[in-house]
């Protein structure tokens, strides 16, 4: 489709331990990322979301990861078809990624200029005055003060959230089409958080680049995105438009997200609600629904048989048999 900037189908991800065996970590994935859109993958540590980002760039340990399954669309061509030399051209310049700490996308022993300048004479071809100037300006784009001189600056010396500043220059130096923010403010204090994202969301306008932004807080969500996919226990289990999944979520998982998450408007006397227990092994993942466990709503037929997906709107799909016609209503704990 000509508004769609990455698609992704039916994708299956699976690790080989020596202890548990096959890890299945994600499991039938499918969704896609309209141009100039931001989508965030939401669920608890352990759900998928990081794997399926790093899937999509090819940066799965090759020793332990098996891509078993499905296609990933970019410009109608299937990026898991790439040998690792196509993938190299693709990474940084037509998609680029922001991971969760940025001293791991950093080398400690160069400077910040040489960095982002590496990446603009490898994919665009720019001689170094050229290279310099441009990440001169992605520096000052970014809000970074003193661009020129901070060039010649190591990643040390940088606070953490002018580190995550200098990776988000870095990966967006190349004007891709698509950018993976994997966890891209957890390491951040509340406000330096809050400038990351309103810079993330400045740039976009700006440049146009199609996001997604993989998190577990959904303040970030409510701040970021204009859709977003729930992952629980390497599957989607509910996709809709943000207010959709605010304020009308169907799966009790989502639910749950949202009844553990503080609220602005809430006295002292309210509480959190946590989901109970744990999600489960995957690798001896239960026959049925993966979240029955835990689900305070749970039928016979939920440890028995997976939920098939249900179109609640033209926006709106949620797996859970809570949904098909033959299950009794149920009164929602109170939010």
């Amino acid at each position: 489709m000509e508004d769609t900037a990455l698609e992704i189908d039916n994708l299956h991800v699976s690790f080989k331990s020596h202890d548990d065996g096959e890890i299945k970590a994600v499991r039938g994935v499918s969704f896609e990322l309209k141009k100039g859109e931001t989508l965030a993958i939401v669920g608890e540590s352990g759900s998928g979301k990081s794997v399926t980002a790093k899937s999509l760039m090819r940066l799965l340990p090759k020793q332990n990861s098996m891509i078993k399954d499905g296609q990933v669309f970019y410009e109608e061509k299937d990026l898991l078809k790439y040998s690792d030399k196509e993938m190299q051209k693709i990474r940084g310049s037509e998609i680029s990624m922001v991971f969760q700490d940025p001293m791991t996308s950093l080398n400690p022993t160069m400077k910040i200029g040489k960095q982002i300048m590496e990446g603009l004479r490898k994919h665009q071809g720019l001689r170094k005055k050229e290279a310099f100037n441009r990440s001169t300006e992605l520096l000052n784009l970014v809000g970074i003060p003193n661009a020129v001189e901070r060039m010649s600056d190591f990643p040390h010396q940088f606070s953490g959230g002018m580190r995550q500043r200098v990776v988000i220059a870095m990966a967006l130096a190349c004007n891709p089409n698509v950018l993976l923010a994997d966890e891209p403010t957890t390491a951040l204090d509340v406000t330096i958080q809050a400038q990351i994202l309103d810079l993330m969301k400045d740039l976009q306008k700006k440049t146009g680049t199609s996001i997604i932004i993989i998190t577990h807080d959904l303040g970030v969500v409510a701040s970021m995105a204009q859709r977003v996919a729930v992952m629980y226990a390497g599957e989607i289990v509910e996709t809709g438009l943000v207010d959709e999944i605010f304020y009308e979520p169907k799966h009790p998982y989502t639910r749950g997200l949202l009844l553990s998450m503080p609220k602005l408007n809430a006295n002292r006397s309210t509480k959190l609600i946590p989901i109970p227990g744990t999600p489960p092994d995957l690798g001896q993942l239960p026959e049925g629904c993966p979240f029955a466990a835990r689900c305070p709503y749970v039928m016979k037929v939920c440890h028995n048989f997976a939920p098939s997906r249900t179109q609640v709107s033209e926006t709106h799909t949620v797996a859970c048999w809570l949904e098909d016609d033959r299950a009794p209503r149920v009164e929602w704990l109170a939010e």
